[in-house]
């Protein structure tokens, strides 16, 4: 009987800062291995910072997060969520990607940075991060499809 469909999403700070040529390589890699190993998903990276949500067969998913923690290019991996799923969110994403930009001004008053909210100690509000992530992700790549 084939793997469940499973997701885990994990945060992690890069070792050296990942120019755009270091992020193209890792990306060309990533989907590579995704593909061999019926893996989709999105990676997010802003200073220094990644976000990736992996989802397909549980074994699969297990693995590469077991190869991410051991990745020397990786240090302090949070896993933030991991969970069965009946579908894929990303199915036709071998490994979305999506630049985040830093702003040089400052914030409007009450602006909260979804980005900086997975460092959060509280599991709702780490949550709420994530899901305004995805879905920021999946409009801005659906305006770039149209």
């Amino acid at each position: 009987m084939p793997d469940d469909l499973y997701s885990m999403t994990y945060s992690s700070t890069a070792t050296v800062p990942f120019d755009d040529d270091d992020l193209a390589r890792l990306l060309e890699s990533s989907r590579v291995a995704n593909i061999g190993s019926d893996l989709s998903g999105l990676l997010l990276y802003r200073r220094g910072r990644f976000l990736q949500v992996l989802e397909g067969p549980e074994s699969s998913v297990r693995d590469a997060i077991d190869r991410i923690g051991r990745d020397p290019r990786h240090r302090d991996v949070r896993l933030l969520v991991s969970e069965s799923i009946d579908d894929r969110r990303f199915p036709d994403w071998t490994m979305g990607y999506e630049p985040l930009g830093t702003s040089t001004s400052a914030p409007p008053v009450g602006f909260r940075d979804s980005f900086d909210d997975l460092d959060s100690t509280d599991a709702t509000v780490t949550a709420r991060a994530l899901a305004e992530l995805t879905l920021w992700f999946r409009v801005r790549s659906g305006r770039r499809a149209a």
